[in-house]
């Protein structure tokens, strides 16, 4: 009888073309969908509960595939890391209800955003380095107000765009860690390049300086996109790489990271 095995997994997205499986591309789905085959035999389609971009990292992604196989569940974790690359680590292998889908069932989702105000040779593909200054305050302002529902057409990739682009958003704060800036979002659903799109428009609108490269924003025309009166796209992202998927969540695991 096939077995729904939940993975929990973390990775540097810098080497792979994100998480969804590509053909001749290194991903993360299929690395892991290979290491499965070597360790069972079998081939398997995983499923993930956010499909991360390319150079997006994440520490506790949850996904889910079906086997029938005699191996316990627990034992994929190690069975799977012997054969992963070193920035794919599978953290937890447990067996979840058949019903289980890591993406469908997920109730809400924890982001994480990480700028550096100085150069760093060793962490500079983990996090968005830009030397211009920023308000704290108004990025504060700016996050702020993304809590809420709002529609979030304007910080989504065009081509992705849904019938219903509205979102809830719970949690949305920046913080400091010496000369890091780091936001945290969490919200019931997001949109495909979102939290880049929104990180570029909260740095845009909170720079003392602008150079070439960014947008003539002002907090008063963020507000007004997130509120409607405003709605050509915010065509300004931050790097992929100072993004992360922190954790998901389920309704029986209730709100506990």
């Amino acid at each position: 009888m096939a077995k729904n095995i939940r993975l929990t997994i973390e990775y540097k997205g810098t080497s792979f073309a994100g998480w969804q499986f590509q053909p001749e591309q290194a991903t993360v789905q299929g690395e892991i969908e290979e290491a499965i085959q070597k360790t069972t035999g079998h081939r398997v389609t995983l499923i993930g509960a956010g499909r991360t971009d390319a150079g997006v990292h994440a520490l506790a992604q949850v996904a889910n595939f079906k086997i029938d196989h005699p191996l316990e569940a627990s034992r994929y974790r190690d069975a799977l890391n012997y054969y992963l690359p070193r920035d794919i680590h599978v953290t937890g292998a447990v067996e979840a209800p058949s019903a289980f889908h890591a993406r469908f069932d997920a109730t809400w989702r924890h982001y994480r955003y990480i700028i550096g105000a100085e150069r760093s040779a060793i962490y500079r593909e983990l996090r968005w380095e830009t030397a211009g200054l920023l308000r704290r305050s108004d990025l504060s302002k700016a996050a702020a107000m993304i809590r809420g529902e709002h529609d979030f057409s304007p910080f989504c990739v065009s081509s992705s765009l849904k019938e219903n682009n509205r979102c809830t958003i719970t949690h949305s704060a920046w913080s400091e860690a010496g000369p890091l800036l780091i936001y945290d979002i969490r919200g019931d659903r997001f949109l495909h390049g979102m939290v880049r799109s929104l990180v570029g428009a909260m740095v845009n609108a909170a720079a003392e300086q602008q150079d070439n490269n960014m947008l003539n924003l002002t907090l008063e025309d963020f507000r007004n996109t997130l509120e409607g009166s405003r709605t050509d796209r915010i065509a300004f992202t931050a790097p992929a790489h100072g993004l992360y998927l922190v954790a998901v969540g389920y309704p029986t695991e209730g709100n506990q990271e």
